[in-house]
């Protein structure tokens, strides 16, 4: 073979970053999770993660699914302990509005979704 050709990539060969099966998987160091936020609920977290406060030290979760309080009237934070239903919370389960990403970085000047105006 010539030296100025590189070996065709063999498709399962995990290095092989374009492949889409590996490309949209993340690093193998970084947690993986799903995170469902129920409606009139808490954040139901399940998987592979890492809990960690503000100081970025470690919150020892005890288990592979947790349920992450919502309401703030939790007496238990950052763990749900069901006050949201003593509390009235009311919350949907999805955004009430969709919120890409394009969205997200307005023209200069324009009205955000908000009907706030970044600053200039």
């Amino acid at each position: 073979m010539p030296t100025d050709q590189s070996p065709a990539a063999v498709p399962d060969d995990p290095a092989d970053v374009t492949d889409a099966r590996v490309r949209d998987e993340p690093p193998a160091d970084e947690p993986t999770a799903t995170i469902t936020p129920y409606r009139d609920g808490p954040l139901i977290v399940r998987g592979n993660f890492q809990l960690v406060d503000t100081d970025g030290q470690e919150i020892d979760p005890g288990r592979k699914t947790v349920a992450l309080c919502r309401c703030g009237k939790s007496g238990i934070k950052p763990f749900c302990d069901g006050t949201h239903k003593r509390a009235g919370f009311h919350s949907g389960s999805a955004p009430s509005r969709p919120r890409p990403a394009a969205r997200l970085f307005q023209e200069p000047g324009r009205e955000s979704d908000d009907g706030h105006r970044p600053p200039t």
